[in-house]
């Protein structure tokens, strides 16, 4: 996942959110999130 880019793993984690996916596949998007220190506007 380090190679994703911010942007990517942003956009990424608002559309699995959209689709309702899996808690644990939105749960590693958050974790990574997070591990980079970004910030997800609504």
């Amino acid at each position: 996942m380090s190679k994703m880019s911010d942007e990517l793993l942003l956009e990424s984690y608002k559309r699995a959110k959209e689709l309702k996916l899996s808690i644990d596949f939105i749960s590693l998007l958050e974790n990574e999130i997070c591990r980079r220190s970004l910030i997800v506007y609504s």
